[in-house]
C-alpha cells in the first residue's frame, strides 16, 4: 500500500511540474521579454524615476523598442538613455520620447510620438524632444493644490 503511495505522490509531482513549466513558457512568450534588436537611437532625460534597463520603448501602446543603457552625462547632469527600436520603425526628427507608466502605480516605460518631418532620425541618431514624467509625490501635489484652489479658499 506504502509503495502504490509514494508512485501516485511521483507520479502527481510530476504532472505539476510539467504544468508549471508549460505556463512557465507561455508566460514568458506573451509576455514579450525579449529586447527589440534593430537600430540604436539616444535620448536625454533630466531625470528617469523608475525607468531601466529593459523598460519597454513603446508607440501608441505597442512595444516597437527597449531600454539598452542609461548613463550620467558628467557634464549637464542629464541622463542619456540609448535606445534599440525595431528596424521596421522610422522615426521623424521631431518624435518626442516620454517616460510614462502604466497606471498610477505601474511600471515605468518610454513612450514615443512620432512628429510630422519627413526627416528620419539616423541610426546612433539623438532623439530631441523629451520630457521626463513627473514624481507620484508632484502629481498629487497637483491634485491638493487644484482641489483647494478651487474652493476659493
Amino acid at each position: 500500500m506504502t509503495t502504490h503511495r509514494n508512485a501516485m505522490e511521483t507520479v502527481l509531482g510530476a504532472v505539476v511540474l510539467v504544468v508549471a513549466s508549460v505556463f512557465l513558457v507561455f508566460a514568458y512568450k506573451t509576455a514579450d521579454l525579449r529586447p527589440v534588436k534593430g537600430y540604436e537611437v539616444t535620448a536625454r532625460f533630466s531625470k528617469l524615476d523608475g525607468l531601466k534597463v529593459g523598460s519597454d520603448v513603446r508607440i501608441s501602446g505597442v512595444k516597437v523598442g527597449s531600454v539598452m543603457t542609461m548613463t550620467l552625462d558628467h557634464d549637464t547632469y542629464q541622463a542619456n538613455v540609448d535606445l534599440s527600436i525595431d528596424s521596421s520603425i522610422r522615426l521623424p526628427i521631431d518624435t518626442m520620447a516620454t517616460v510614462t507608466s502604466d497606471g498610477l502605480l505601474g511600471e515605468k516605460f518610454l513612450s514615443l510620438e512620432p512628429g510630422v518631418e519627413e526627416d528620419e532620425i539616423p541610426p546612433r541618431g539623438r532623439i530631441d524632444n523629451t520630457q521626463s514624467a513627473p514624481g507620484l509625490e508632484q502629481l498629487i501635489g497637483h491634485f491638493i493644490y487644484k482641489s483647494t484652489s478651487g474652493t476659493g479658499k
